[in-house]
């Protein structure tokens, strides 16, 4: 009896162990991985998952259909470091699509992130882009040039990057050199800690 409590017990705790890693961290199925960035792939749409479905009901969130919009989280730099406001942070590298994008930083509740500049995010219309024609945002508690995200004391970060062609995003490599479907997202590089 014993035995077939503790097998019940494994089966159920594993069993939920597993339903919160599909919930909260998705899978190979519902996600996409690119460097620091995940993307939910069925988000919004008709047919999306109930892992999909649920990550969004219990983060109070209202997707919308990713064959409009691509959106993109992530919760730590491109070498795995959780992001947090102790730290500087730079988003940098090519555009992710050549239509409209915004990114924006939100403390561990999802909420904007308070601020005496009223900075919550930046967008391809809004960014300054270097002669170049790159752009770099900075996250940072205390003023940057440029393009700056301010952070203040919020702890845990997580950032939201939203394409407008999540397709033109997804292909935005060059014809022939097998770049085709790498997605073109922007680099989380911590400066400062």
């Amino acid at each position: 009896m014993l035995n077939m409590l503790l097998f019940v017990l494994l089966a159920v705790g594993g069993g939920l162990s597993a339903t919160w890693i599909m919930v909260e961290r998705g899978s190979a199925l519902t996600t996409e991985i690119h460097g620091p960035w995940t993307h939910w792939t069925a988000a919004g749409r008709l047919d999306a998952d109930p892992y999909t479905r649920a990550h969004f009901l219990r983060h109070a969130l209202l997707p919308v259909s990713t064959a409009l919009i691509g959106r993109y989280h992530a919760s730590a730099d491109s070498d795995g470091r959780p992001l947090h406001s102790s730290c500087e942070y730079v988003l940098e590298g090519p555009e992710p699509s050549r239509g409209w994008w915004s990114v924006a930083v939100f403390d561990a509740s999802g909420k904007l992130i308070r601020n005496d500049a009223g900075r919550h995010s930046f967008s391809s219309d809004t960014a300054m882009r270097a002669p170049s024609g790159r752009v770099a945002i900075h996250l940072a508690r205390s003023a940057r040039p440029g393009n700056w995200l301010p952070t203040g004391g919020a702890g845990r970060l997580t950032l939201v990057l939203q394409v407008e062609d999540p397709h033109d995003a997804a292909t935005g490599g060059s014809a022939g050199t097998g770049d085709e479907n790498q997605v073109r997202l922007p680099n989380v590089r911590r400066v400062a800690c």
